[in-house]
């Protein structure tokens, strides 16, 4: 790869979310209006996102003509070595606290994108742990970009960029439940590990690093993306 990773080459739901982005897409401003989108792990973060680019019609839209762009807090966890991938697929690597992350690269990254620039994030690999070789994805400027993660609001430099801050609250026993579905069918995972993993890591980092930044939102969603309003 020849370019560095980053470098220039309570509401009504989320209709009402949907409307205020699109008035900040329409200005004559060329700095793009960044959302971040925390909450729990499963919370619905990316639903969410989905759903507000579907109210603005940017869903079906090629990569390179969206006004309206996504990204995703898994871009950016760290690398692992040998040892720390052994603990990862036995469940023992927690991912949900903050030095999982590569913040550095984040805080790059959306400096970049402020600056109007094209930029590049890496692939993460759910089933290998690491990020995929020689596969990245492509950021173009666009008019808003969301930012959904676990840790979206920890850093403050990052959390300080944004225009607008959203979290989105769901009960945690449907957090739970969409979790243990999504790992075990959709990355392979076993059931016990899955039980585990969230036991040791998941919640007591959710309580701990996650939940006190819903402090920083303006505005919560309760129930995710199951609150579309009226």
């Amino acid at each position: 790869m020849s370019a560095k990773y980053g470098e220039n080459c309570e509401t009504n739901g989320c209709s009402s979310i949907a409307s205020s982005s699109s008035s900040s897409s329409s200005s004559t401003s060329k700095t793009p209006f960044l959302i971040g989108v925390g909450g729990g792990t499963a919370s619905g973060k990316s639903t969410v996102c989905s759903k507000i680019m579907e109210k603005l019609g940017e869903d079906c839209i090629d990569d390179n003509k969206r006004r309206v762009v996504c990204i995703s807090q898994d871009s950016f966890y760290k690398e692992l070595s040998d040892e720390e991938k052994l603990a990862a697929n036995k469940g023992c690597y927690n991912f949900d606290h903050p030095n999982a992350l590569e913040n550095e690269l984040m805080l790059a990254v959306f400096k970049n994108i402020l600056n109007g620039k094209v930029v590049q994030l890496p692939v993460w690999e759910y089933k290998t742990h690491s990020r995929k070789v020689d596969e990245f994805i492509t950021v173009y400027p666009a008019d808003v970009v969301l930012f959904e993660g676990i840790l979206a609001f920890y850093f403050p430099e990052i959390t300080d960029l944004f225009h607008m801050k959203l979290f989105v609250d769901t009960d945690p026993d449907t957090r739970l439940a969409r979790r243990v579905i999504r790992d075990v069918q959709e990355r392979g995972r076993d059931l016990e590990v899955v039980l585990n993993q969230y036991t040791k890591f998941v919640k007591p980092a959710f309580e701990e690093f996650c939940q006190p930044t819903k402090k920083h939102a303006d505005v919560i969603i309760p129930r995710g993306a199951d609150n579309e309003g009226k």
